[in-house]
């Protein structure tokens, strides 16, 4: 019998899949195919950090190399690029095909291109991996004026470094609103109110037509309302796509991801796929989802390496996400879609705040600014299916621990 465990991908799940089986002291092979020229390496600070700081790769790498040693995990640089499944086999892109006993994906996501004239130019840029966020950190000290496309966490989080730096900016965003898919009407008016008065120009409801350019040198952003917005960069974040296509070509199901079980299980038994290119059957909330979080990945990971050592049960992590923009961190627990009531706790004016969701009466989300008890609370409280009415949470006087006592 074959005990190889082979994931395919480096990111946080495929990463915490190989510490989780080691952890659990797994004795069979464990191998990871890492298609970046990195150490398997944090992403969270890319947009933020990494790009304020004097660009050292080690500070991101969640282990040195002596560790992936030590742990006798094998580091594979190459990339997938079919399953045999019959014979259990993955082809890289070098040729060399492996043999699994297990195969678990972790292909995680890439970049929406953005399709407009004159999007392939140099000075258009994306921001979801290390190579992308050096590039960015080299070409910003010559730039004056970036137009950010996207206002979503990644956009902002760049916004407000960039600012920081002493760029101008400009920010595109179709939606209403910042993060709108994602937040509050309450926490976008924060955020708004928080990035215009560091100076970084907002415009809603309007699209980019093009990139204009004088030759190779982007001068501006055309949009869809008639106006041209100069800039000398051009920093795009309008949300990832799954990478399911391998999966799909193996014959496996998908769809907005790669499907599985409760128990991340592809159609496949010999097969598991996690992390955001993972559409999951959640047990907890009673639907099919896909979550792009680090919460997300790490908890699944650990889901399928106490599967493969014995210690099956279905996945059930809680949700919770965050962003840091300039000085203000955003913390969420929960998925707030549908909410039909918000209460606001603590101060706005203050700058510490949390927006409690409810629907039909019940919490069902904490949207926390600056004020990480409240999101503590969240993911002590929900988990257990628990609430506290709305005159609760509006009342500080009233102590959040009861109700998890």
């Amino acid at each position: 019998m074959n005990d190889t465990v082979l994931i395919a991908g480096a990111g946080h799940a495929g990463f915490q899949v190989a510490v989780s089986l080691r952890q659990a002291k797994y004795a069979g092979r464990i191998a990871l195919i890492n298609d970046e020229k990195h150490l398997p390496y944090q992403r969270p600070p890319l947009s933020k950090a990494y790009l304020k700081s004097g660009g050292d790769p080690n500070s991101l790498m969640f282990r040195p190399e002596k560790f992936f040693q030590d742990q006798a995990i094998e580091l594979i640089s190459d990339r997938m690029v079919s399953i045999d499944r019959e014979s259990r086999k993955l082809l890289l892109a070098s040729g060399t095909a492996i043999d699994y006993g297990h195969l678990v994906l972790a292909t995680g996501a890439r970049n929406r291109m953005l399709d407009v004239p004159n999007a392939s130019l140099p000075d258009v840029l994306y921001l979801r991996t290390l190579d992308e966020s050096e590039v960015l950190r080299q070409r910003m000290p010559d730039k004056k004026h970036v137009v950010v496309i996207g206002a979503g966490f990644i956009g902002l989080e760049f916004a407000a470094t960039a600012r920081a730096k002493g760029l101008e900016v400009d920010v595109v965003e179709l939606a209403p609103r910042v993060m709108a898919r994602a937040v509050t009407p309450e926490i976008s008016s924060y955020f708004h109110d928080r990035h215009s008065a560091a100076g970084i120009r907002l415009h809603y409801g309007v699209r980019a037509t093009e990139i204009e350019a004088d030759g190779d040198r982007v001068t501006g952003v055309a949009l869809s309302d008639g106006q041209t917005l100069p800039c000398d960069l051009v920093v795009v974040g309008v949300g990832v796509l799954p990478n399911v296509e391998i999966a799909a070509a193996a014959g496996l199901p998908t769809a907005a991801g790669i499907i599985v079980d409760q128990q991340l299980l592809t159609s496949d038994p010999n097969i598991s796929a996690i992390g955001d290119c993972a559409l999951f059957e959640s047990v907890r909330f009673g639907e099919t989802m896909r979550v792009e979080s680090v919460q997300n990945a790490t908890d699944q990971a650990r889901c399928v390496a106490a599967r493969l050592t014995g210690d099956t049960k279905p996945y059930d992590g809680y949700p919770w996400f965050w962003s840091d923009q300039a000085d203000d961190k955003l913390q969420i627990v929960g998925l707030t879609a549908g909410f039909d009531q918000v209460v606001i706790r603590g101060s706005v004016a203050e700058r510490s705040f949390s927006a409690f969701c409810y629907k039909a009466g019940k919490l069902i989300g904490i949207e926390s600014v600056n004020r990480a008890a409240d999101h503590v609370f969240g993911r002590k409280i929900l988990p257990l299916d628990k609430s506290v009415t709305p005159d609760q949470a509006a009342d500080l006087s009233f102590d959040l621990k009861k109700a998890v006592a």
